[in-house]
């Protein structure tokens, strides 16, 4: 062995430790569902954040929750329902409000939970003059106060973010403050070892189908013709500088050394030292323990010199558009927040897709649509993620796009809980696309 060779190894090794030992053999089938809503003045002005803060003061003493987190103002920050273990938080900034729920056997569970937050939460908003608002880029976000959460996390993640700002590189979008007004859809699904790999591979391969269905970034006040611009945000961001980092898988995985060694390409940007979290230019794994030692920065301003350590990979994220979990799921991380009356379409759609897998890959097998893109996944999402999609690219995702969510339909049948129902918004949007085309 070369020294390379041998720390390349380690670096898979402790990937493959942190993502894949948790992977369970025959898992029972879960559905966690992550939602972010932007909190929306209904005057057109800024959110006013210590309204938001005051929102989850007003949650905790009239409800049954209790306080998990708290800012370095004292502010609660997250919130823990006693009863079901669902979290109500705020996301990167005070504009956004996020609601992890606890895993569940099925999605009217967490719809249920999630109308009675909404029953608590948007009258109190309304009376304010703001709401919870189904975007997935906030409305009124350059007039917002995009300052993150004063907690060490979210703090060092935004000055990450901002190193950007020093490249002068054409490379990078003019708004590493993203994450305050970006909002996102998730699920994490339950995958077994001998699954994990195709599904990594099938969802893949549905990015631009999923665009047509699911597009809900338009970046209000810009001039980018997308209608799902939260891609860019991340693909040209900090989090972007190595590719594998973030967004779509370039190519289908051969075998677990193949993805392991691709997700050995990643970044790790962040270090523990004590109590304190450091960040510093993103470095791949691979090449992590072999750095002679790191200039780090802390929120507080200092550089400091730190040496790589093996523990600093249980701090290590990517993020793709499809992530193994330290949980032994799969995160489907590419759907921006939908509106109110589609809000668990995206859920729907990944869980019927992964009943039915074995008609899925079949579909992708068979459908002659990527050939025609040269098999080039990155470029088919930015394609079908634009505002102005021609006819003639229209007419050739959308056969597939149809054969998806019929696949979808019949996974969730196959369950017996009505779930198909949810998938119905996606019906009309379809129903709506192939008439445009008549």
């Amino acid at each position: 062995f070369k020294k390379g060779d041998i720390i390349l190894t380690t670096a898979k090794e402790l990937l493959k430790q942190r993502y894949y030992e948790p992977i369970k053999e025959q898992p029972e089938l879960f559905v966690g569902i992550e939602l972010e809503y932007p909190v929306v003045n209904l005057s057109g002005n800024a959110t006013d954040v210590s309204l938001t803060k005051q929102l989850l003061v007003y949650l905790l003493d009239n409800f049954d929750f209790q306080a998990d987190k708290y800012d370095s103002d004292n502010n609660p920050i997250q919130l823990i329902d006693k009863t079901s273990g669902d979290m109500i938080l705020f996301e990167v900034s005070y504009n956004t409000i996020e609601f992890a729920f606890a895993k569940a056997e099925r999605i009217s569970e967490v719809e249920e939970r999630l109308d009675t937050y909404l029953s608590m939460i948007q009258p109190y908003l309304r009376d304010h003059n703001h709401e919870l608002q189904g975007w997935g880029v906030n409305p009124n976000w350059a007039k917002n106060d995009n300052r993150p959460v004063k907690s060490p996390r979210y703090e060092m993640l935004m000055d990450f973010l901002e190193l950007s700002k020093a490249k002068n590189d054409s490379f990078f979008h003019d708004y590493p403050e993203y994450g305050s007004f970006i909002c996102g859809s998730q699920v994490q699904l339950d995958v077994s070892k001998t699954s994990y790999l195709r599904v990594l591979n099938a969802f893949n391969q549905i990015e631009g189908p999923k665009a047509i269905l699911l597009a809900n970034s338009e970046f209000w006040g810009s001039d980018w013709d997308l209608a799902l611009s939260r891609d860019v945000f991340w693909e040209n961001s900090m989090h972007g500088v190595f590719e594998e980092n973030a967004g779509v898988f370039p190519k289908v995985f051969k075998n677990e050394d193949d993805y392991f060694s691709y997700l050995s390409e990643t970044a790790l940007f962040t270090a523990k030292r004590g109590d304190e979290t450091y960040y510093f230019e993103p470095i791949r794994a691979k090449d992590y323990l072999s750095t002679p030692s790191i200039k780090a920065h802390s929120i507080r301003g200092e550089v400091v010199t730190i040496d790589p350590s093996e523990e600093d990979f249980k701090t290590h994220r990517s993020y793709q558009f499809h992530d193994l979990t330290t949980r032994g799921t799969i995160e489907f991380r590419s759907v921006c927040t939908q509106p109110f009356s589609s809000t668990f379409a995206p859920a729907a759609f990944h869980l019927g897709l992964l009943v039915n897998l074995v008609n899925l890959e079949n579909i992708l097998n068979d459908s002659p649509f990527f050939e025609a893109f040269d098999y080039d996944y990155p470029r088919i999402r930015r394609l079908f993620s634009k505002k102005d999609i021609s006819a003639t690219d229209l007419k050739m995702i959308l056969p597939l796009t149809e054969s998806l969510l019929s696949c979808a339909e019949d996974g969730l049948k196959s369950r017996g809980f009505g779930e198909e129902v949810y998938l119905a918004p996606l019906r009309e949007k379809l129903d709506r696309l192939n008439k445009s085309l008549a």
